[in-house]
C-alpha cells in the first residue's frame, strides 16, 4: 500500500468574512509547507458549498455546519512522517503563521489507517493512484461502529467491500474510492480552534467525482435507499456524516 495512514480534518469558520483569508493561507501557505515534507505523499482540501450542505445527512451535530475536509496521506515509517509534519505545524505558530486560528474551529482530527481501495475500470487507473487524478469534489461517510470486533461488523464490512463499493463503482462520476478505519485522534499544541471530543471507533469512506458533486450524490442516494430496502450492511454502524464536497480551485473559488 502506498501510504499506511491517512490524517482527516474537519473545519468550520467562526465567521464566515474570512473564507478568501482562510482558503490564501491554506493553498498558499498551510499546504504546499505541508506537501513539501518528505514524508507527506499527497494532500488536499474540499469545500461543503451551501449546495452541498442541502444534501448532507448529519447525525452529530458538531459536523453540522462544516466549511471545510482536508486530508493528507502519510509515508513509511509512518510515526517519524507523523513527528515531522506536526513539528511543522508548531514551528508555523512560532513563525507567526497561524492566522486561522483566530477564527476556526476543528471539531475532527483524526488519523486513520487506509484499508482498501477501489477504481472504477473506466478511470483507467489504480486505486493508489487515485488521490492524484483530478476530481470535481468527493463524497465522504463518517460512521461510528458500535462493536468493532462483532461479527455484525465484519458482515457490514464485508457487505461494503462486495456489494457496496463495487456498486456506487457503477455509477457515473464515481471514479473510486478508498476505505479508512480509525487509528487514532490528535490534537496538536497549536490548535487552540479544536473543540471535540475525542471520536468513538469510527470507518470512513471517501468517493472520489469527476462528475458535479450534487448530483452525483443524488444518484448514490438512490442506490443507498435501494439497498436500505433490501437490508443493506445491516445496524453494526450508525451514519454520522455522509455527503458531496466541491474540489477548490485557487483564485476562482475563494
Amino acid at each position: 500500500m502506498f501510504s499506511p495512514l491517512a490524517f482527516f480534518s474537519f473545519v468550520r469558520l467562526t465567521d464566515p468574512s474570512h473564507h478568501r483569508e482562510y482558503n490564501e493561507w491554506h493553498q498558499l501557505d498551510h499546504r504546499p509547507e505541508n506537501l513539501a515534507l518528505p514524508g507527506v505523499v499527497w494532500g488536499e482540501r474540499w469545500a461543503r458549498t451551501p449546495d452541498c450542505a442541502e444534501v448532507t445527512h448529519t447525525a452529530d451535530e458538531r459536523y453540522a455546519d462544516l466549511d471545510f475536509i482536508a486530508m493528507y496521506w502519510f509515508r513509511e515509517p509512518a510515526e517519524r512522517s507523523v513527528a515531522e509534519w506536526t513539528e511543522l505545524g508548531e514551528r508555523s505558530f512560532q513563525w507567526g503563521r497561524r492566522p486561522e486560528l483566530a477564527y476556526v474551529k476543528r471539531p475532527f482530527l483524526s488519523f486513520f489507517t487506509p484499508v482498501k481501495g477501489y477504481a472504477a475500470p473506466r478511470a483507467l487507473v489504480s486505486a493508489e493512484a487515485l488521490p492524484f487524478r483530478p476530481n470535481l469534489g468527493i463524497r465522504l461517510t463518517l460512521t461510528e461502529v458500535t462493536e468493532p470486533r462483532s461479527l455484525a461488523s465484519e458482515r457490514a464490512f464485508r457487505w461494503h467491500d462486495s456489494v457496496g463499493m463495487p456498486g456506487l463503482l457503477d455509477i457515473p462520476g464515481v471514479a473510486g474510492g478508498w476505505t479508512f478505519s480509525f487509528a487514532y485522534s490528535q490534537r496538536p499544541a497549536t490548535d487552540a480552534g479544536a473543540d471535540r471530543p475525542d471520536p468513538a471507533p469510527a470507518s470512513l469512506r471517501l468517493l472520489y467525482l469527476d462528475e458535479d458533486p450534487v448530483q452525483v450524490e443524488k444518484e448514490i442516494r438512490a442506490k443507498e435507499a435501494a439497498w436500505e430496502r433490501e437490508g443493506g450492511p445491516g445496524a453494526a454502524e450508525e451514519v454520522l456524516l455522509s455527503g458531496p464536497l466541491r474540489a477548490i480551485t485557487p483564485w476562482q473559488d475563494w
